[in-house]
């Protein structure tokens, strides 16, 4: 109760000296800005404490915290991000680093990385390479020169090289996190599922269910991740005691479009096979569409499953049986893990989130 009377008073002695606009007989002398001066006083904490509360949240007590957002709330103070900067040699902001913003699959991720970066004090500034040197060039300068504290890189490789490790990685001396494609030997934390262990688990349930004619959808050549799925595909076929057969394997690039190709490839197909494992969920839901406009039923006459489990693979028709990826706690986990290298923390080198296969309606036995 008492901490609440000095409030009161602080907030009434503070609104008294700044004054408030449109009062009878108020002068014409401009307000002055808030500082953080008044903010500590408000809340009834040093000014150390503001500044902690708005750079590193984790290192004030949720209390704290609260009574200082309170009193920002109340005095309209905006904090002066070019005097932090220089104050700290920090930007306080993370760069983002997609390979392809258009791509469903990365919208949670980002969520979770930004709340995470948004409860330690630290925005977020989005890369879309799509596949253009130029850009890539610009925002390897971009981080080379400073202007971000740290990066979180969804892409598959490290500025300056390409996706099998060729060329001479940029000079970036800030801290790199890479998120769910690994980067060999980029010394680098990664954050990550396991991939061939997923697939793996697709594969065998196909065969479980009695296909033995399941053909796979890949992903693009290049791409880490594609390399692991093919092999736990393999790996899931050897366990269940089927062959290998690449007339089976239809290429793709994780988009709708190569779906769609894959479909019409299938559809042309004397001997069809009796499930479609597509790397992807957007892969999946291409050859569905296609499969379906060619009079073919999903799952009576042909099963598909996908990868990822993004929004639309429940609302697909049908639902698509798929792999769920824990895309929000992966963002969130490789923007804790920055924080802590950003903040001087020890981190772990890598880690790996629990994927889950999620069965829907879009796969069945095959008919007899």
């Amino acid at each position: 109760m008492a901490a609440s009377v000095k409030q009161g008073r602080l907030r009434g002695k503070f609104m008294d000296e700044i004054g408030r606009k449109g009062r009878p007989g108020a002068s014409s002398t401009p307000l002055r800005a808030a500082r953080i001066q008044d903010v500590a006083r408000l809340a009834d904490v040093s000014t150390a404490t503001v500044s902690r509360a708005l750079a590193t949240p984790d290192r004030v007590s949720p209390e704290a915290r609260a009574r200082v957002l309170e009193a920002i709330a109340q005095t309209g103070y905006v904090p002066n991000p070019a005097a932090r900067t220089l104050r700290s040699q920090k930007t306080f902001m993370v760069l983002v680093v997609l390979p392809d913003l258009a791509n469903t699959f990365f919208s949670k991720i980002l969520r979770g990385i930004e709340e995470t970066l948004f409860d330690a004090g630290y925005g977020m500034i989005i890369s879309d390479l799509d596949g253009s040197p130029e850009k890539e060039a610009h925002f390897a300068a971009y981080t080379a020169a400073g202007r971000v504290d740290g990066a979180i890189l969804l892409n598959g490789h490290l500025f300056g090289q390409s996706r099998d490790g060729k060329g001479t990685p940029a000079k970036i001396n800030i801290p790199l996190v890479a998120l769910c494609e690994a980067i060999p030997n980029a010394g680098i934390p990664q954050i990550e599922i396991d991939n061939r262990a997923a697939a793996r688990q697709m594969t065998r349930y196909l065969a479980s269910l009695g296909h033995a004619r399941i053909a796979y959808v890949s992903g693009p050549a290049e791409n880490v991740l594609e390399h692991e799925r093919f092999q736990g595909y393999r790996d899931g076929l050897l366990a269940a005691g089927l062959s290998f057969d690449p007339e089976l394997v239809l290429s793709g690039d994780f988009t709708l479009e190569s779906g769609v190709r894959a479909g019409q490839e299938l559809v042309a197909r004397a001997e069809r096979p009796t499930a479609v494992f597509c790397t992807s969920d957007e892969m999946a839901i291409g050859a569905v569409r296609t499969l379906r406009s060619a009079g073919l039923r999903v799952p009576e006459d042909i099963s598909v499953a996908g990868f990822d489990d993004i929004e639309f693979a429940a609302a697909a028709q049908p639902a698509l049986t798929t792999i769920h990826q824990p895309r929000r706690e992966l963002g969130q986990a490789a923007a804790t893990v920055l924080i802590d290298l950003l903040q001087g923390r020890e981190t772990e080198k890598r880690i790996r989130l629990k994927t889950e296969l999620v069965v829907r309606d879009s796969v069945a036995p095959p008919r007899a």
